[in-house]
């Protein structure tokens, strides 16, 4: 949820008091009852509703060292700073290190665990970016759009994931289909980041190309 995912939820359970909290459930529906999560009644899902909400968990989570999402958060701001600096060795291997703390041995070797791994992973960008997943453009949709805030003196960027292909191969879906098109309207600098995984080859691990337009 931290990197905006709404979870799944089963509010049957909940017997409306602070004290029977007996699942994992329960404790996400009294948030919901308490105004920290948005509840989603036609999925059944919930989310965290806004930046500020967020920074509280961030916070809570820091303080407990929870399940390593907290030091994957700690990076986050330092993989930024390497992605608009154009170093996409220290990117790829940053996001290996976050892909590893953020999911479980069962849940790595899959496309959306990668995926959501790079929403954590970018998790600081919200201060600076609108981050839309699955970014409409025309000719298909971008995986990540980063669109700077208004005054924020930070390149856009386009991010496309591939899964035991190559980061080369994301970079070039990105012109081919022509996602940049999308921000046409964004006058600044525009980084298209190609990040991979090949699962069949764990010597080569993470690989990331970024590009400046």
């Amino acid at each position: 949820m931290l990197g905006g995912i709404s979870v799944q939820i089963d509010t049957s359970t909940f017997q409306n008091d602070m004290i029977s909290m007996k699942s994992r459930d329960d404790v996400l529906t009294l948030l919901v009852h308490l105004g920290y999560l948005a509840y989603d009644e036609q999925e059944s899902e919930v989310r965290i509703p806004n930046l500020e909400i967020a920074d509280t968990f961030r916070t809570a989570v820091k303080e407990t060292n929870g399940a390593g999402v907290s030091e994957a958060l700690a990076e986050s701001e330092k993989l930024l700073k390497s992605t608009i600096a154009g170093d996409s060795d220290a990117v790829a291997e940053a996001l290996e290190n976050i892909h590893s703390a953020s999911c479980s041995a069962l849940e790595y070797n899959d496309e959306n665990s990668l995926s959501c791994a790079l929403t954590i992973a970018y998790y600081t960008a919200q201060n600076y970016y609108n981050i839309v997943r699955e970014f409409p453009t025309g000719k298909g949709f971008a995986d990540l759009a980063f669109i700077p805030h208004k005054n924020v003196d930070k390149p856009a960027m386009i991010v496309e994931l591939k899964y035991d292909k190559s980061a080369d191969a994301a970079n070039r879906q990105i012109k081919e289909r022509r996602y940049d098109g999308a921000l046409r309207n964004y006058g600044g600098e525009l980084l298209l980041v190609g990040i991979n995984y090949d699962s069949k080859n764990r010597t080569k691990k993470h690989e990331c190309v970024i590009e400046k337009v």
